[in-house]
């Protein structure tokens, strides 16, 4: 998952519809891709599905590295280049071990708490202000991630862990991102392609499991899919402002809930889609109630 644009946008926008159909896209490419990550994912190893994934985005961008080879081996911040890979690396592998082991639903429901867990990691390591406002909606945030894993019902298995593990790492790496605000765009995307793929490649190389070549056109469709789901994700941001396109974003948990229902025969609970609910509500709520506490306060 990337980190939506800055809200300042183009002058040239396009209609919003068309911005909307790119993201709706979009996420039908990645639910697709996070339905075949979680029917690989019961045979090969998370880690090895993520280097394959990002193998194939790393031989789409070649041409584009070697042209800008000269950025890419002159950083002067390379030790937050790696950090933020590093980050990424640890998000998507649990990420793809999430999807392996419990409901699309779920982990995407869970995945919505990442903006909420940003906010105090910012806090934490950049020195950014966080008012009690934001603390709060954080609060009723994991209120709602709490219905959705009913502790002391469901068993906390690996699969939770790893749910919660890609929140944190992937907030982790968005901090890190805002440490390169000055960075090139291009710069930022080659680097964490390579990174990714360099990164993952030795403990993919130590649990590899052998894929038959029945099984290839799968593998290597997970790669292509999320390489297309990007372009698309790009499409739909470049020339429109984020906050219109946020609210669209949270219908990717209708993707995953349907595809879990089709293919995995997995039935949303009440839970869920309470819990759900209050996650989507607390994030998208959190600013305007910050702006109207800052108001009254003024006045």
């Amino acid at each position: 998952m990337a980190a939506s644009p800055d809200s300042d946008v183009n002058s040239t926008t396009i209609p919003l519809w068309r911005s909307v159909v790119w993201l709706l896209i979009d996420m039908t490419l990645i639910t697709i891709m996070q339905a075949i990550v979680k029917a690989e994912g019961e045979t090969y190893p998370a880690v090895q599905l993520v280097f394959l994934r990002s193998l194939v985005g790393f031989i789409s961008v070649a041409p584009l590295m070697w042209r800008h080879r000269e950025k890419l081996t002159n950083l002067s911040n390379i030790r937050t280049h790696l950090a933020r890979v590093a980050f990424n690396s640890a998000a998507l592998t649990c990420n793809f071990a999430a999807f392996a082991a419990l409901p699309l639903a779920s982990v995407t429901a869970i995945g919505f708490t990442r903006p909420l867990i940003q906010l105090v990691l910012a806090a934490l390591i950049l020195g950014e202000i966080v008012t009690r406002t934001r603390y709060a909606f954080t609060a009723l945030g994991f209120l709602g991630v709490l219905i959705i894993v009913q502790p002391g019902s469901i068993p906390w298995n690996m699969g939770i862990l790893a749910a919660f593990g890609s929140v944190i790492f992937g907030a982790l790496a968005v901090v890190q991102t805002r440490k390169l605000a000055g960075e090139s765009t291009v710069v930022l995307m080659l680097f964490y392609t390579a990174g990714l793929t360099i990164l993952t490649s030795i403990p993919a190389a130590i649990v590899w499991v052998p894929i038959p070549l029945s099984e290839a056109p799968n593998i290597i469709l997970v790669g292509v899919l999320a390489q297309l789901g990007q372009y698309c994700w790009l499409q739909a941001y470049q020339k429109q402002e984020s906050r219109l396109l946020a609210p669209i974003g949270y219908l990717s948990i209708v993707f995953s809930g349907v595809a879990g229902w089709l293919l995995f025969g997995e039935i949303p609970t009440l839970s869920l889609v309470i819990g759900a609910a209050i996650v989507i509500s607390t994030t998208l709520l959190a600013t305007p109630a910050e702006r109207w506490f800052k108001s009254k306060v003024r006045a």
